[in-house]
């Protein structure tokens, strides 16, 4: 778990994210114009309910996928499936020939996919109650190999799975500025396990990502928070400062 600082010094919208995210409830998280452009239905991983998976695949309609803790990652050794293929190439060709490279992504210079899980309590892994069996047991990796404990992913989950993982960059906001990120980032700043559930949302009658206003307007009509990843910097910032915390990649290096 992360350090705490007082409410003084966040914006009124943070404050309600954070006050959300502590409470277990949906909010919608936006990246920034130029990037994606695209607002994620986000939740703390280890609040998520059955009901909450369906309103992520009906409301929001893109992929569900949790986002965990960098130094997390690293104690549980989760690879980015980026460098899984690569590893992978020498038993095939065509796999070599599909891993991404610099410059196929437009938005960003990599994407955060790490490997995709059930946990070994479900059955087949994708109805809703399943998946948010094992986005749960996540968070509670997280929360336990955080705390010092000695975590067996294996003995936990198991893959091909249904739940996409996505591995933080060890900067957060200062290396990359995915959902991925600023939504680990509000999760410290709230003092909550850091592995939080996000789904894009996508516009049923263009098939695109849902544009900002009606994504505001969505969050309006269902009375939930809706944050910019503009706010998500700002909020860090003071976050850090106040705690005199390190960034991430400087945490990670000074205990290994």
């Amino acid at each position: 778990m992360t350090g705490t600082t007082g409410r003084q010094g966040y914006s009124n919208n943070i404050l309600k994210a954070i006050d959300a995210i502590r409470q277990g409830k949906m909010f919608l998280l936006f990246d920034a114009e130029g990037r994606e452009a695209e607002t994620d239905l986000t939740i703390l991983a280890q609040a998520v309910r059955p009901e909450d998976v369906k309103r992520m695949r009906k409301d929001g309609g893109g992929l569900i996928c949790v986002a965990l803790d960098p130094v997390a990652c690293e104690e549980l050794d989760l690879p980015f499936i980026a460098d899984v293929m690569r590893a992978a190439h020498e038993c095939s060709s065509t796999l070599g020939g599909t891993v991404e490279k610099g410059g196929d992504l437009r938005y960003d210079s990599r994407s955060s996919f790490s490997i995709w899980v059930n946990h070994r309590d479900t059955r087949t892994g994708i109805p809703d109650n399943d998946r948010a069996i094992t986005i749960k047991k996540l968070g509670d990796v997280v929360e336990k190999v955080l705390a010092g404990k000695k975590v067996n992913f294996g003995s936990e989950f198991r893959t091909p799975g249904h739940v996409a993982t996505l591995r933080a960059a060890k900067g957060l906001i200062n290396e990359r500025l995915g959902q991925t990120e600023l939504s680990i980032a509000l999760a410290k700043i709230a003092d909550v396990t850091p592995a939080m559930v996000v789904c894009e949302m996508l516009d049923d009658n263009t098939g695109r990502a849902l544009s900002k206003e009606d994504a505001k307007a969505y969050a309006e009509k269902h009375g939930m928070i809706f944050i910019e990843g503009s706010e998500v910097i700002e909020a860090y910032n003071i976050w850090t400062t106040a705690t005199s915390i390190p960034s991430e990649k400087e945490i990670y290096y000074n205990v290994h």
